[in-house]
């Protein structure tokens, strides 16, 4: 019996396991024979694997071929073993040197004529490979970047399997490097800008409380008044990711195979805005073997949901878990996986079903019911986990022909940027990064007010009918503003701002 191991991994959740691929070739009829839990992708290897080794020259062994996977309790999912099946039954038959395998990590999809192609996940591999020490991971070529980006990892990219058998034994061969820090440089420009807004003075401020703070916003203006031009710059001016997030969230997309062409690394915020018909595992993640859904893919950047009553109520609702711990957890009969999922949300959506409620030119038929009934398609719970309502209005004539460009994102940015330093340094001893995570005990510890504060709030208490739950959200984005002010303590004016973004509490648009 003849016998070989190679090194290769394969993913759970965004993280990858070391596998090792056992073939034995023994005598008797000629079969071949994958077991250690493949799913279907990794039993059809056999045919590739068969075709590729003939096409470039190499005899496939007519015998008894079995090959093992190890550990035989991890799920084998996806392509990227088909290379190392490939290696080992050529180094168990004896066509290749089997110390030419030793330390090394080896991933990718073999195509009939014995190229490689492309896989999922490489980055993962890449980070299991550096903690492992492992001297050397071959790539396919078109992984080369993705693989690069983490330092200190040994990446061979190859083109076919002759080139793969040449590079593991040439010992003078120099691993490829990535210039980490040019895809920043390339990265930290955007096509959009907070400039291109015309009017929306009111908006653009909320906005700018809410990235400061982490707030979740939900943006509530007719038709044609700016909300998705509002959101879709957000990413402009939310602080430039660090090569931790970069690495954490192309992870995620590297899993999905959401990767764009050419783009090794998310160096930029991710703006993920699917479609009110999404289902639950679309916007949550799921399927038989778990996938991360778009709350994953939208992790360190912006969810942003348009047309929000539109969604369907029950898929709305397992935001909650996400929106409060920062991940979502996806339990199957045969695995359970946990997928980081810490995003800042943004909603949109009509003051009501026409859309034209308060609108200054058209003229809207909806009764109050009617709209109570719209609005309340958004459940409490999931309404109370957004801090901010802001009423986005009609943008007049004399605004939209001002020729005068207003302030650019990274302006904005950089006060933000300013602002999370000080919650940074504030809640350094707490576990906490931003105003927005305060629970109430929290609150009454960093969003003291005065007296007059005091007398405001209770008069807008008194007014508006606000819940206490309202009461710690006006207390969070008061701290907040204070911190973009670079003020110690929170002040009425602070207080009097943050009582203006909350719309749906004051119930000033169901007035007519």
């Amino acid at each position: 019996m003849e016998l070989s191991r190679v090194f290769s991994c394969a993913l759970q959740g965004i993280e990858a396991k070391i596998v090792e691929v056992e073939v034995s070739l023994s005598r008797g009829l000629p079969s071949f024979l994958i077991v250690g839990l493949p799913e279907t992708a990794v039993k059809e290897s056999r045919e590739r694997v068969e075709s590729a080794i003939k096409s470039v020259d190499f005899e496939f062994p007519l015998k008894k071929i079995t090959v093992n996977l190890a550990p035989a309790d991890i799920k084998k999912e996806g392509t990227s073993l088909d290379l190392p099946i490939a290696l080992g039954i050529l180094s168990a038959s004896g066509q290749i040197d089997p110390g030419k395998l030793k330390n090394a990590l080896i991933v990718g999809e073999l195509a009939l004529d014995g190229r490689i192609r492309k896989v999922r996940g490489v980055l993962s591999a890449s980070i299991l490979a550096k903690e492992n020490k492992i001297e050397r991971m071959v790539v396919p070529f078109l992984n080369a970047e993705e693989a690069g980006v983490v330092k200190g990892a040994a990446i061979y990219p190859v083109n076919n399997i002759n080139e793969c058998i040449d590079t593991l034994g040439d010992g003078r061969k120099e691993p490829f490097l990535m210039d980490i820090d040019e895809i920043f440089r390339e990265t930290s420009e955007f096509d959009l800008d907070f400039s291109d807004v015309k009017g929306q003075d009111t908006a653009k401020r909320a906005l700018e409380v809410a990235v400061a703070g982490g707030h979740n916003v939900l943006m509530i203006g007719p038709p044609g008044s700016g909300k998705t031009m509002l959101a879709k710059r957000i990413p402009t001016i939310l602080p430039l990711m660090n090569i931790e997030e970069a690495i954490e969230t192309t992870k995620i997309h590297s899993v999905v195979g959401a990767l764009p062409p050419k783009v090794s690394l998310v160096a930029k915020r991710p703006f993920r805005s699917p479609h009110h018909t999404i289902s639950y595992a679309g916007l949550i993640g799921g399927g038989t073997y778990p996938q991360p859904g778009e709350v994953s893919l939208a992790h360190n950047g912006v969810l942003f949901l348009d047309e929000l009553p539109e969604f369907n109520r029950n898929v709305l609702e397992v935001l909650r878990q996400p929106l409060e711990d920062g991940f979502v957890t996806i339990s199957r009969a045969k695995s359970t996986i946990a997928y980081p999922a810490r995003f800042m949300l943004i909603g949109a959506m009509n003051p009501c079903p026409c859309g034209y409620f308060g609108d200054a030119y058209r003229e809207c038929n909806c009764t109050p019911s009617k709209i109570d009934r719209y609005r309340s398609k958004i459940s409490g719970p999931l309404l109370d986990r957004i801090d901010m309502h802001v009423t986005v209005g009609r943008v007049k004539y004399n605004e939209i022909m001002d020729m005068k460009e207003g302030e650019s994102s990274k302006s904005i940015r950089k006060r933000i940027e300013k602002c999370r330093k000080i919650q940074e340094k504030r809640y350094k001893k707490e576990n906490l990064y931003f105003n927005a995570h305060l629970d109430s005990k929290k609150i009454r510890k960093y969003c003291a007010i005065d007296e007059k504060s005091r007398t405001l709030l209770n008069s807008a208490m008194d007014k508006f009918g606000f819940s206490a739950r309202a009461v710690d959200r006006i207390l969070k984005m008061a701290r907040t503003i204070s911190d973009l002010e670079d003020e110690k303590d929170i002040q009425s004016q602070h207080i009097a701002e943050a009582i203006q973004y909350r719309t749906l509490d004051r119930k000033l648009w169901l007035t007519k």
